[in-house]
């Protein structure tokens, strides 16, 4: 599989399950606008078997290459994130894992649980990345365990392995020069942003601006019956020039630590 054919096998699957991302695509367009992709994040555990390690096989594959780390203490994550080696319009890749070991017994118990009951083979493919949930993660039960302690661990339980968010790159945008404008725009198109933290998350001082969507809302048939539950949201970025003149390519892990809220029950219930 190429680089093209992985991006858009990503695209495909997200769209699936966030509607939102597709309608405000069109939505741009309709204004005369070209979408460009800033950025795609994907969320993982970090037990050998799928951590950051297994998930970025297919990125290198096809030409990326690591760039940055991070760290997110608060919510025990780590993550990294990669560009591409020769094609410079190429979105980066954010891969974010869970640091089981910091987290409580049950939860890294459930998680244990929640591998082992795979066939272990399907670590091992190549495209695992695109898998979704390779575990039977229909159970409310469990999935209520996990979100009282890590909302990222009850996602993923849900989930799986696929694009948790793609982002527009807003410095591509003709009609919007600044974040707040596209923000009022989508607002006033009837989109909900993410205000934990701010609506816009970083500063051009650390040259990066981010908002996003609240995610769409999904349904889940879990065998104690349905439920709905956050899927993927659609992110926004605006990048300003370092003191070379060129544009910042990395990550603020403040802001990021904010944007992860966008699949929160909690938002949810707020909104």
């Amino acid at each position: 599989m190429n680089k093209d054919q992985l991006l858009t096998k990503l695209w495909e699957q997200y769209a699936a399950i966030t509607p939102s991302a597709q309608k405000i695509h069109e939505l741009l367009e309709n204004r005369g606008e070209e979408i460009k992709n800033d950025h795609i994040a994907i969320r993982t555990f970090n037990d050998k078997r799928v951590n950051i390690t297994v998930l970025e096989k297919p990125f290198l594959n096809v030409g990326y290459v690591e760039k940055g780390e991070y760290h997110f203490d608060t919510k025990k994550l780590y993550a990294k994130h990669y560009e591409h080696s020769t094609d410079k319009d190429a979105p980066r890749i954010f891969i974010s894992e869970l640091e089981l070991e910091k987290c409580s017994a049950e939860l890294q118990e459930t998680v244990q649980n929640i591998l082992n009951s795979c066939d272990q083979n399907v670590f091992n493919d190549p495209e695992l990345v695109l898998n979704g949930s390779v575990w039977k993660g229909n159970s409310q039960a469990i999935y209520k365990s996990l979100l009282n302690e890590s909302e990222y661990a009850a996602w993923m339980y849900v989930y799986g392995f696929r694009a948790n968010h793609f982002t527009i790159n807003t410095n591509a945008l003709k009609e919007f020069k600044t974040l707040e404008e596209l923000n009022n725009f989508l607002e006033e198109s009837g989109w909900k942003l993410n205000a934990s933290g701010g609506k816009i998350k970083g500063t051009p001082e650390q040259l990066l601006e981010q908002s996003s969507t609240l995610a769409d809302l999904y349904t889940i048939d879990f065998e104690e019956g349905s439920l709905e539950i956050p899927s993927c949201y659609y992110e926004f970025a605006l990048r300003y020039p370092m003191a070379n003149g060129a544009l910042y390519q990395g990550f603020v892990a403040s802001s990021a630590d904010k944007i992860f809220e966008s699949t929160d029950v909690k938002l949810q219930e707020a909104k």
